[in-house]
């Protein structure tokens, strides 16, 4: 990038309400259709796990292209970690594929979502139910002490079409519970629950279905779902939210929000 170029971006930086470039320290592709990547912090970006944020590029156009992000690293990390579907003809994700180590990119400096600890009420167990990159702040919250400091067991759920698509979370969570700083609260606390609706896998289905016929309870060696003590969070598609909704509004658990904590909280920022 040249220095006219240098000028231009930071002009258009400067029109932008609260937002700065950060810097691109990894990048992993996991497959042809999913990658993972890195970014420096700010020094004053605070956020709380599993909150999301607006990141993005400068168009052709010159003009931003910014799309929310959920933030999928804790809040205690010196970095920020994203996940990203690859979406062929997308304006930002056809651009963001291609985005290089030392590269920078547009980070909108206020983080906000329902997906975070003080929308619910206190509880014993905390069900996280993801589908697709929806597994992203939940990875955030596994990475957070406090999550183990206000439950005794954290669930999480994930549910893809194919084998593959779940080897981002998984690799996460695996190295969670050898971790320096969180391994000691997950060992014995996390519970990883992935699903799969178009292979061959030892949990085949959507995890909607899992819940209705108990085989998740039964798989995890776990009582079904009590309203008193069981909390639950939801993000992936719109048929995942919609039927696990009806699910646990069925089961006597009732939505939440960030003014009004309840029994389980959806984020609803990515659901068209």
């Amino acid at each position: 990038m040249n220095n006219n170029e240098n000028i231009a971006n930071n002009k258009t930086l400067e029109r932008l309400s609260s937002a700065e470039e950060v810097i691109v320290t990894k990048i992993k592709h996991w497959g042809e259709s999913l990658f993972s990547f890195r970014v420096t912090r700010p020094k004053s970006f605070r956020f709380r796990s599993g909150e999301f944020v607006q990141i993005g590029l400068l168009g052709d156009n010159g003009r931003p292209l910014l799309r929310a992000y959920s933030i999928a690293s804790p809040n205690w990390d010196d970095e920020l970690e994203f996940y990203s579907i690859i979406i062929p003809d997308g304006p930002l994700t056809s651009k963001l594929r291609y985005i290089k180590v030392g590269q920078s990119i547009i980070l909108k400096s206020k983080s906000t979502g329902t997906l975070v600890l003080d929308a619910l009420r206190s509880g014993k167990r905390l069900f996280m139910f993801a589908s697709g990159t929806g597994i992203a702040p939940f990875l955030s919250l596994a990475r957070d002490p406090e999550t183990y400091n206000k439950f005794d067991k954290i669930i999480i759920t994930h549910t893809c079409r194919e084998v593959k698509d779940l080897d981002y979370g998984m690799s996460v969570i695996e190295n969670i519970k050898e971790h320096n700083l969180i391994g000691d609260f997950a060992r014995g606390s996390l519970f990883y629950y992935p699903t799969i609706t178009r292979e061959s896998f030892h949990t085949m289905g959507r995890i909607t279905k899992l819940i209705e016929t108990g085989k998740i309870f039964e798989d995890l060696g776990m009582p079904s779902f009590n309203p008193s003590s069981d909390r639950a969070m939801l993000c992936g598609s719109m048929g995942l939210i919609k039927d696990t909704k009806v699910i646990l509004d069925g089961f006597g658990l009732n939505e939440g929000s960030n003014n009004r904590p309840a029994e389980y909280v959806i984020e609803r920022a990515f659901v068209g």
